[in-house]
């Protein structure tokens, strides 16, 4: 991901294992230039403990988009939907979850090296054109230091 393809503000967090390695990498996208969040865009590598929820509860990334735009009320997944998306020559198969909360987006990918994508973005829909912005990012990243 090229923050030059993004306008607004673009933040970067990692989510540290015990061991020093790393669980996942979080995206943070203000459109609004500092009003909040429009986005949290997570990467979570095969084993990462934030992948561990248990049915209807809601990804970490939606628990971390509500907490920056300080909303404490519960939200649940009420159901989820298998869509499959082309982006250029490849199938995507992308799982939309329907939240309790309807200003809230989410949607959920795997990637070929078994790192799961999640967006879930604040009062504005997830169009299929954003999966062609998304960059890899590298396994190393993911690596023990």
């Amino acid at each position: 991901m090229d923050p030059g393809d993004w306008p607004g503000n673009l933040g970067a967090g990692l989510l540290p294992a015990p061991d020093g390695s790393c669980q996942g990498v979080f995206l943070r996208y203000d459109l609004f230039g500092g009003r909040g969040p429009a986005m949290i865009i997570g990467n979570l590598p095969e084993g990462s403990s934030a992948r561990e929820v248990a049915e209807g509860e809601i990804p970490f990334e939606v628990g971390q988009l509500l907490l920056a735009l300080e909303n404490d009320e519960e939200v649940t997944v009420v159901d989820t939907e298998d869509i499959p998306v082309m982006q250029g020559d490849n199938l995507l198969i992308v799982r939309r979850l329907k939240l309790s909360e309807s200003r809230i987006s989410c949607v959920q990918f795997d990637r070929s090296d078994n790192v799961l994508v999640t967006i879930a973005a604040w009062d504005r829909p997830i169009t299929d054109d954003l999966y062609a912005l998304l960059k890899p990012l590298p396994p190393e990243l993911f690596q023990q230091a």
